[in-house]
């Protein structure tokens, strides 16, 4: 692994990380998401050296950094605000780290000439840091963290203060970094957009903990407890009573009258030919539940027939919720859908779902200790 965290505690006044543990790999690009406060912006600050371990190890590349100074770690770190020095221009914004690793002034121009050009900054190097708009400030904090060639670029919430071209342009331009230079990214955000546009894992964390870090998929499809699950937006999760099991399939008993399908390949595995009567947790995502005035016919092998109980807007997307046996279900629509199907409150309509998107979190007793 290239990144190796182990173990690692820090205190600091009533704030503390406990028992982080993760590897990232070279060229990984790994998203860290939790409420503010969970500890995010403290643990990039101590892979980069700001802060000591009170135990545990950071490892880079075979070499442990725990006693290493910031400035001989080689990590580049890029925050929300650019952090970039008022009294210098671009140019020597980006040359400043470089110049601590060399003196060679051919070399030092031709490094900024070639990273500039990739972010299309090179004719901003002579304007003063004032004049930049936050997409170029951004982009020059960015060459900045880049020209001196890091192991890893940590970045902190890198385009809240961006408009939204300003943050599409970036992610594309980081994109074509990351496959150019292999660049390992550990990058702090609260817009889940980013996890999706650039992302290979996912880590969540809160109060000081990792409570979870694993592919997109099994961390929005698959969350191990219910705080991931909720902030992960995983909103109808529920407990349930494994009746029957076989090898390709489990039911699940929400209530009396409704009962789930699931062919959770993984969980149907671990469970193939048990007994029944396991209590569980099911998750099923809001956008993988199809709303119809009509039942047709389809591969999906759960139907169930409710009422809609709460309508809310949120941009282009509708939520709505429906109550089917006084358990509450909610999905999206776009506004199209929502239009065409007349959605209204009291409104009776069909709740549709494949048995692949129900899936099953874990026997529901660990999965409480778990959260």
């Amino acid at each position: 692994m290239y990144l190796e965290i182990e173990n690692l505690n820090i205190k600091l006044d009533e704030f503390k990380l406990e028992n982080i543990n993760f590897t990232v790999d070279k060229g990984e690009y790994l998203i860290l998401i939790g409420p503010t406060g969970s500890g995010k912006s403290v643990l990039l600050e101590s892979i980069i050296g700001f802060y000591t371990p009170d135990s545990g190890i950071i490892k880079l590349n075979n070499k442990i950094l725990n006693d290493v100074t910031p400035e001989k770690r080689n990590i580049g770190i890029v925050y929300q605000d650019h952090v970039l020095f008022p009294n210098m221009n671009v140019y020597e914004n980006i040359a400043y780290g470089l110049k601590t690793k060399t003196k060679d002034e051919n070399e030092i121009n031709e490094k900024i000439e070639n990273i500039t050009k990739i972010l299309n900054i090179n004719h901003l190097l002579e304007r003063n840091i004032s004049t930049l708009s936050g997409g170029e400030s951004q982009r020059t904090a960015l060459a900045r963290a880049l020209v001196v060639n890091p192991d890893i670029i940590l970045m902190d919430e890198p385009f809240s203060a961006l408009d939204v071209t300003s943050q599409a342009k970036i992610t594309q331009l980081i994109k074509e970094i990351g496959r150019k230079f292999n660049t390992t990214f550990i990058h702090v955000t609260h817009n889940f957009n980013d996890i999706w546009n650039l992302a290979d894992r996912v880590g969540v964390m809160k109060n000081g903990k990792l409570y979870q870090i694993d592919t997109i998929d099994k961390v929005f499809s698959k969350p191990n407890n219910e705080f991931v699950a909720n902030f992960v937006g995983v909103h109808n999760l529920f407990e349930g009573e494994i009746i029957n099991t076989n090898e390709n399939s489990v039911s699940v008993k929400i209530n009396d009258d409704i009962i789930l399908q699931s062919t959770d390949e993984e969980y149907c595995k671990l469970v193939k030919n048990k007994i029944n009567n396991i209590h569980v947790l099911v998750a099923i995502r809001p956008e993988n539940i199809i709303f119809a005035n009509e039942t047709f016919e389809s591969s999906a092998r759960n139907r169930l027939k409710g009422k809609v109980t709460e309508i809310t807007e949120s941009g282009p997307i509708i939520n709505v919720t429906c109550s089917v046996d006084d358990i509450e279900f909610k999905g999206i629509l776009t506004r199209n859908s929502y239009e065409k199907l007349n959605i209204k409150i009291d409104k009776e309509i069909y709740l549709i779902f494949k048995s692949l998107n129900v899936k099953i979190l874990d026997s529901y007793h660990t999965f409480k200790k778990k959260s």
